[in-house]
């Protein structure tokens, strides 16, 4: 029995839920590494600082998929209550994070806030291949990136909007988070659980009778314990998964110095307007910190010096608002080529491996672009159009190729298990290979940029090992009967 085609709106309601989702990482991506700089972390301790995304997502992802596999509930149905958790989870974490007082308390919110996301993102890789047969599965993938390109744009702009628009300051006390950024993750955390409810609400899941009824369901298997499950499933891994995974690999080393690195690098090297050191203008003890008065206010060195680094803060959180709304572009660009790929797929086959690789080709052009245009913001609209095709193209091809060539009684298991070539580089970049990597070719820290670009252009090529057809060739999900 087949699975019956899905139209439009139905396909959109079962991945409305992403644009909160993406709301939770757009907001983590433009303005995370803006707070650790706020609350005194240097620039060299920012990736680490992030290592808790990447391993929340490590240790998270798996077990969920293995877990939404095989659960059911009466009302909820098999993905959606995985949807409702993280929801509310993140949008606490959501919450609380601008407030954060020290490094060390953002860091930990981050952790929470990262598995909570994980716990929502993963069922909703699965439920396209729950819900869509073969023929509509690149179409689902499109659209869940069409509202994640809708999320980005709208939640990276956030902060500048609340700023330029509602006149909510972007101005605080050295180590204060600016309200501006505190209204943005508040808007943030009720678009997150809103969107969850949508699709919660307007979507029917299959019944496990009904899954086991589809001819692509594969043969049932004897069940196994959950680690039992993961760690086979990690040992048998198929040839198409490993090489899809270096792919994955690249891109995501990519992305993680993008979204780490991005606002010191460019507010520094495009903007001239590099995050203040407090040290430099206000009183020191004698273990070089930053004496407070009894209202626990900064003691400036003198008046002047006060108003020095007000000024020069001030211009950060400009340059860091607009960094932000630029970066919001690959969003918007994403959106774009998702749409032009909804159509064109919907009537027309198209070779997947290529279009990846020519996507991730020009998105490699974008971040090498920004190393030749200091004092030329307005072209950071061209080099983050340019990443929003690669982030279009991560977004979906890679999963509409495994999702061709895998069981799909194990879809959510093996996105999981898929998940940890998302990670590892993105590990591996935080410990301390993209500030390593980057020092080799300078000590600017544009330089990570230029790595990030490096590595897009590793991932295109990397395609060339795909050589699956039944993962490259799709096939247009609508038929003219």
């Amino acid at each position: 029995m087949q699975k019956p085609k899905l139209g439009f709106w139905d396909i959109w309601n079962m991945s409305f839920g992403f644009l909160g989702i993406q709301f939770g990482f757009a907001l983590q991506g433009s303005t995370m590494s803006r707070i650790f700089e706020t609350l005194g972390a240097s620039k060299d301790d920012i990736p680490l600082l992030w290592i808790a995304a990447p391993l929340a997502g490590l240790i998270v992802q798996p077990i969920i998929g293995y877990m939404s596999d095989n659960t059911w509930h009466k009302t909820l149905g098999r993905r959606r209550p995985f949807f409702l958790v993280g929801a509310i989870l993140s949008s606490i974490a959501l919450l609380f994070m601008p407030f954060s007082s020290a490094v060390w308390m953002a860091a930990g919110l981050l952790l929470v806030l990262d598995a909570s996301i994980n716990i929502s993102m993963e069922p909703f890789r699965a439920l396209v291949a729950d819900k869509l047969p073969e023929s509509q599965r690149s179409y689902g993938f499109v659209v869940q990136t069409l509202i994640i390109g809708v999320g980005t744009w709208i939640a990276s702009n956030l902060p500048k909007f609340m700023n330029n628009t509602l006149n909510i300051s972007n101005e605080a006390a050295p180590g204060v988070v600016p309200d501006s950024v505190k209204v943005a993750f508040g808007v943030g955390a009720f678009v997150f659980i809103t969107s969850i409810l949508v699709t919660i609400f307007t979507t029917k899941e299959f019944s496990p009778e009904e899954m086991a009824a589809f001819d692509d369901s594969g043969e049932p298997e004897e069940k196994q314990g959950m680690w039992k499950t993961i760690t086979s499933t990690y040992a048998l891994m198929p040839l198409i998964m490993k090489k899809l995974g270096v792919v994955q690999f690249f891109s995501w080393f990519a992305f993680f110095a993008m979204w780490t690195l991005a606002n010191p690098a460019l507010t520094e090297h495009v903007y001239n307007a590099g995050k203040p050191d407090i040290k430099d203008f206000a009183q020191l003890d004698s273990d070089d910190q930053v004496l407070l008065d009894v209202d626990q206010a900064t003691l400036f060195l003198s008046q002047t010096a006060a108003d020095e680094y007000k000024v020069l803060d001030k211009a950060y959180n400009d340059a860091s608002d607009d960094v932000g709304a630029k970066m919001g572009i690959y969003g918007l660009s994403s959106m774009a080529f998702a749409l032009l790929l909804t159509f064109y797929t919907a009537y027309n086959s198209i070779n997947r491996k290529f279009v990846h690789m020519a996507s991730l080709l020009l998105g490699a052009a974008g971040f090498l672009i920004m190393y030749f245009i200091p004092g030329q913001p307005e072209y950071l609209i061209l080099c983050f159009s340019l990443i929003g095709v690669a982030w279009g193209s991560i977004l979906s091809m890679p999963y509409a190729m495994l999702s061709s060539s895998v069981d799909s009684s194990k879809m959510g298991l093996m996105m999981g298990v898929f998940n940890m070539f998302i990670v590892i580089p993105q590990i591996i970049a935080a410990v301390g290979g993209v500030v390593f990597l980057s020092s080799l070719i300078g000590d600017d820290s544009i330089h990570a940029m230029t790595i990030a670009g490096l590595f897009l252009i590793l991932a295109a090529f990397s395609n060339l090992l795909i050589v699956n057809r039944k993962a490259i060739t799709y096939q247009p999900s609508i038929t003219n009967e």
